[in-house]
């Protein structure tokens, strides 16, 4: 397939040897001293070694920062920062999945802006102003479930109090994008399965979240209906091309989408990713059946539509929206990730409960959320 262009407002290149047009990408815009920003997974595998091999070739000088692992933290972004200015960076290529994706973008506010990165966090009353040039980003996932690549906003948890904290700021937003579905083949079936549930989350949850956006539910139907489609066979069959951009599509609808909100699955999921350390896709599947049955109550009338997209086959409101509820846990099944929290071992704690509580995410969820009902849905959940 060959790589094609697309703008939602960042340039999207999109297609098998994506990565590729990077050199190229920073040498139109004068650029010369690229920090590749990646995990310590990823870092000696072929597609960094060859990246960097390919910018040298074009007379660039790249150097690389593999710092990141596990979720995003402070200190890794505090790392990266440290490593674009020792390498006298111009520019980031960030390569990776959620965690990369959202660290470096952290390091690209933090080069030029003073204090400490959670000065600019989201709805803080006294945050500081992104007022400062951010370098320019390039970013290439390497997971279809984030959708950070396309997002301007980035999500990294406390050092100390592990609390995850949104830094959000349209200039956070990466202009190019290439996104090369081959780069997903190597994924584990497991990982394949709970990056795919974020993705599904995302468009699920932006679909049912409170407000008008009539383009974010028509953006969030077609994520739907691409993971509905390719997410097991992307599990089953690594190097199917076509299901692997199905989902690496879905993954970017999902997070344009997203901007008219989130729910209550992803304030469990957070909570969950805080206390216990769950990959955060894992933990949205873990929760998302609960949650849609929470709010089956207030928007029946989604919940049916998207069922509909999946393929159920009703003409009655309740079968279409109890059919959607039923289809989200055979997917879990087939592509074999737990039903349920006890495969985890996590438990109902004070501590998971108040993160739960204090997570925005929930704000636009269609039903509104108490304490007890967080003891609830962890309770079903399980």
């Amino acid at each position: 397939m060959a790589v094609v262009q697309y703008n939602y407002p960042t340039i999207i290149k999109f297609g098998a040897g994506a990565i590729k047009l990077a050199p190229d990408a920073l040498k139109q815009r004068g650029l010369k001293r690229p920090l590749i920003v990646t995990d310590k997974a990823l870092a000696p595998l072929p597609m960094i070694t060859d990246l960097a091999a390919s910018l040298e070739r074009a007379g660039l000088i790249p150097s690389v920062y593999a710092g990141v692992f596990g979720n995003p933290t402070e200190i890794q972004v505090k790392g990266g920062v440290k490593a674009y200015h020792e390498h006298g960076a111009d520019s980031l290529v960030i390569v990776g999945g959620g965690a990369p994706l959202d660290v470096g973008k952290a390091v690209a506010l933090m080069v030029n802006h003073p204090g400490q990165l959670f000065d600019y966090e989201d709805g803080k009353p006294d945050a500081r102003p992104v007022d400062q040039p951010v370098p320019f980003m390039i970013t290439v996932p390497t997971t279809s479930g984030t959708g950070s690549e396309v997002g301007r906003s980035s999500v990294v948890s406390d050092d100390h109090t592990h609390a995850k904290k949104i830094i959000f700021d349209p200039k956070l937003l990466p202009p190019l994008v290439l996104a090369d579905p081959e780069l997903t083949y190597g994924l584990p079936a497991a990982v394949t399965a709970a990056v795919g549930f974020d993705a599904l989350t995302h468009n699920i949850e932006a679909f049912l979240a409170k407000g008008n956006h009539p383009m974010a539910d028509g953006i969030a139907l077609e994520g739907v209906r691409l993971v509905a489609q390719h997410l097991v066979k992307a599990v089953r069959n690594p190097t199917d091309y076509e299901a692997r951009a199905g989902m690496q599509q879905a993954s970017l609808m999902g997070a344009v989408a997203f901007q008219k909100g989130l729910g209550v699955t992803h304030s469990c999921a957070h909570a969950l990713s805080t206390v216990y350390d769950t990959h955060h896709g894992l933990a949205n599947a873990l929760m998302l059946n609960a949650c849609m049955e929470f709010n089956l109550s207030a928007v029946p009338e989604r919940l049916a539509r998207l069922g509909q997209v999946v393929g159920i086959k009703s003409l009655d409101q309740a079968a279409l929206a109890k059919g959607f509820i039923d289809w989200l846990a055979a997917l879990k099944k087939e592509v074999g990730l737990p039903s349920g929290l006890a495969a985890i071992g996590a438990k109902t704690t004070d501590t998971l409960l108040d993160f739960a509580v204090a997570d925005p995410c929930h704000g636009s969820n269609p039903r509104p959320v108490t304490r007890e009902d967080f003891v609830k849905l962890y309770a079903r959940a399980q």
